[in-house]
């Protein structure tokens, strides 16, 4: 389906569409590890790759000088306060019995805690907002290369999934996607708010990226070489063709897509040896016995929150990676363009489609559902101008046609969804069954 792409429209346009189904497979594997090794079901999915995609700004994003000197002070003193009532408030919990002493105590100090919190942080805020807003606002990064977010994303989700874990595990299961989509939007609530760290709705652009740009590309002797050798003309005509320095152009964009993909099919392959020697493996076998009865495994002295707990972090890490990649392939951080639709929703598709519990199906899941979420609209549109010489030109039915072709994906969706849950309920490549 790639290759016709590629000869039909453009083979950037299906590298692209390569690089993203890359990118969800991550997405989708991590969800598999949640949802097909140990049966939770994982609602914000969206959380675990905004908290990436903004470790990537954190990490590879210069540092803003003026920021952290007018701000950098009253940070400093937030973060000793929170500190500090943290200490008060675990030695109380220590001296004291339980009782009305002991919460009146510690109501008490996280009053006085949060009281000087606010004013610090109320402080730190609007003066770091306040730096040229239109370019910066907010606090910048470590200056790092990108290519270290990767792995920093996945750190970064990973304790976000150990706080939500430590808060709704342990829940009923609808309980459990409530409170994850519930804590998913609020994570993107902060992110579209919170200016001094993300720049909010203002965005973040202008990232690193750890492959070549198209216009150093452009001016290297090397390519330019291989592009006139390719085409067979001398350096001297390259220059006066315009179709040939379009081509030149054409051919960077491919260069440098060629190499996100090389990038994401290493981390593709990383984490889908390690997830299937992981399932195969007797800690596998275990998070699958606590899936399919968990008072059976309960009764065997296995700690069931415990395990899901950790099954929850690992799966969370794997999204966050992919959300650290995802930022690295657009360059900018988007806080508006999370979306349960985009980052929630879709991935389950991908794993029920693929087959739950099955590591390759999963890519191979993200794959189908990524391409025709993408070629719906395209190919709906051609459709439509293909048969328009049944109708007249300006037929009521064909301009409503090209109207509603880019909701077709909705449509085909679901129409996948269903065809898949009807003949095959276990997906395209189901669980191998370990008897």
């Amino acid at each position: 389906m790639l290759a016709v792409v590629g000869f039909g429209q453009s083979w950037n346009v299906a590298l692209a569409i390569l690089n993203l189904c890359l990118i969800s497979s991550v997405m989708s594997m991590g969800l598999n590890i949640q949802w097909g090794y140990a049966g939770l079901f994982n609602a914000g999915v969206m959380a675990s790759t905004a908290i990436g995609g903004l470790t990537a700004v954190l990490i590879s994003h210069m540092p803003v000088s003026k920021a952290w000197s007018v701000g950098g002070t009253s940070l400093f003193a937030l973060i000793v306060f929170l500190i500090l009532t943290l200490s008060v408030v675990f030695f109380i919990f220590k001296i004291f019995k339980r009782g009305r002493k002991r919460s009146f105590s510690i109501a008490l100090v996280i009053l006085i805690g949060y009281v000087f919190m606010r004013f610090y942080y109320d402080q730190a805020t609007f003066a770091i907002e306040q730096v040229e807003p239109a370019k910066t606002g907010f606090l910048g990064g470590l200056g790092l290369p990108i290519i270290f977010s990767w792995a920093a994303g996945g750190f970064a989700a990973a304790g976000l999934a150990w706080i939500i874990g430590r808060i709704s595990l342990g829940l009923r299961s609808d309980y459990f996607a409530i409170a994850t989509l519930g804590i998913s939007e609020i994570m993107i609530s902060i992110l579209k708010n919170e200016d001094w760290l993300s720049r909010g709705v203002k965005n973040v652009t202008g990232l690193s990226r750890p492959v070549p740009y198209e216009v150093d590309l452009l001016q290297s002797e090397w390519f330019i070489n291989m592009v006139t050798w390719l085409y067979g003309v001398t350096d001297g005509e390259i220059v006066k063709t315009d179709v040939l320095r379009e081509e030149m152009q054409l051919s960077a964009g491919v260069i440098v897509k060629l190499c996100y993909s090389g990038l994401f099919l290493i981390v593709v392959l990383t984490i889908l040896i390690f997830a299937v020697r992981a399932l195969n493996s007797p800690w596998g076998r275990m998070m699958r016995a606590i899936r399919d009865n968990e008072t059976a495994a309960s009764a065997m002295g296995k700690d069931v929150t415990s395990r899901h707990r950790q099954v929850f972090i690992i799966g969370s890490a794997v999204i966050g990676i992919a959300g650290a990649m995802l930022t690295t392939l657009d360059g900018q951080f988007t806080p508006g363009s999370y979306i349960p639709l985009r980052f929630t929703f879709l991935i389950w598709i991908m794993v029920i489609l693929g087959g739950s519990g099955n590591n390759l199906g999963a890519i191979i899941g993200a794959f189908i559902t990524w391409f025709v979420w993408i070629e719906a609209e395209p190919a709906s549109l051609w459709l439509v101008e293909n048969i328009d010489f049944f109708f007249t030109t300006n037929s009521p039915l064909i301009l409503h046609l090209k109207e509603v072709a880019p909701h077709m994906r909705m449509i085909l969706m679901g129409l996948m969804l269903l065809l898949v849950l009807r003949f095959m309920p276990k997906g395209i490549l189901p669980e191998k069954s370990s008897s």
